[in-house]
C-alpha cells in the first residue's frame, strides 16, 4: 500500500504583519508532525505577491496546503491554482471571487474600524511614479487589530508593522482557486480590522468547512494559534 505524503502547510501573512505572527501556529503543527513554510508576503499588489507565493509552493516536492490571514486569504485566491496545492486555508481572510478587488468585496459591507485607522505614506518605485502604502496609527492599533493580545505583544507589533501598497484593493484577483480546490475558513467574530460579516460570506460562497471564534480579534492566529493549527491539521489530514 502506497503512504500519501503529508501536505506541506504554507503560511501566507497578512498586511501589517510578518511570517512571525504565525510563530505559535508553526509550533503546534509541527508537533504533529506537519512540514511548515512561512515565507514572506511582499505586500506589493495582489498579482505579483500571488505569483511569489505560487513560486514558493511550486517549489515545494509534495502537496502543499495554502493558508492565507486577512489579505494573504486574497494571495492564496490567486496562488491557489498552482499545480501542486491541494488545499486552501482562510484565517480572518478575505475570501475574493474571481474579477472581483477587494475594494467590491468589503464594499458590500459595513465598513471596519480599521479604515478610520490608517496612515498613508508614498514609496519610491522604479521607473514610476512614488506609491501609495498604509499601516494603521500605533496608538490604536491594539484595538483594532489584535484586542485580544497582551498589551506588551502589541505594543511590539505596531511598530514591526509591514505597510500593505494601497493598489491591492482596486486590483481584481485574476483567479479564485476556490472553485476547484477544497476550502476550510476561520471566521474571527470579534474582528475590528475585517468585517466579520465578510469573512463570513466569502467563506459561505466558496462553499468552505467553516468554524468560528466569536471572542476572537483579526490577530487571532497570535491568541488563538491551537484552535488556528486545528483547522490548518483537518485541512492537511482531508488532503494527505
Amino acid at each position: 500500500m502506497t503512504t500519501r505524503p503529508i501536505p506541506t502547510a504554507v503560511l501566507v501573512h497578512g498586511a501589517f504583519a510578518d511570517a512571525a505572527g504565525w510563530s505559535g501556529v508553526i509550533a503546534e503543527l509541527q508537533s504533529h508532525g506537519v512540514p511548515v513554510v512561512a515565507p514572506p508576503n511582499p505586500l506589493r499588489g495582489l498579482a505579483s505577491d500571488a505569483a511569489y507565493i505560487a513560486s514558493v509552493a511550486a517549489r515545494i516536492d509534495g502537496p502543499v496546503v495554502l493558508v492565507g490571514h486577512s489579505y494573504g486569504g486574497a494571495v492564496i485566491s490567486v496562488a491557489g491554482v498552482a499545480e501542486n496545492v491541494v488545499g486552501l486555508v482562510y484565517v480572518a481572510a478575505y475570501v475574493p471571487e474571481e474579477g472581483e478587488s477587494l475594494g467590491e468585496l468589503q464594499g458590500r459591507f459595513p465598513l471596519s474600524p480599521l479604515v478610520g485607522s490608517l496612515k498613508e505614506a508614498t514609496y519610491p518605485v522604479r521607473g514610476s511614479e512614488p506609491a501609495v502604502e498604509v499601516t494603521i496609527e500605533a496608538g490604536v492599533f491594539g484595538d483594532v487589530f489584535a484586542a485580544d493580545v497582551p498589551t506588551a505583544v502589541t505594543e511590539v507589533l505596531a511598530v514591526a508593522q509591514r505597510p500593505l501598497a494601497t493598489s491591492v484593493f482596486t486590483e481584481a484577483a485574476s483567479a479564485a482557486a476556490w472553485h476547484t480546490k477544497p476550502s476550510w475558513a476561520l471566521v474571527a467574530g470579534a474582528d475590528r480590522a475585517i468585517n466579520p460579516e465578510v469573512e463570513r460570506f466569502g467563506a459561505e460562497r466558496a462553499g468552505a468547512k467553516t468554524v468560528e471564534l466569536d471572542d476572537a480579534s483579526h490577530a487571532v492566529a497570535v491568541s488563538r494559534p491551537v484552535e488556528v493549527a486545528g483547522l490548518i491539521l483537518e485541512a492537511v489530514r482531508a488532503t494527505g
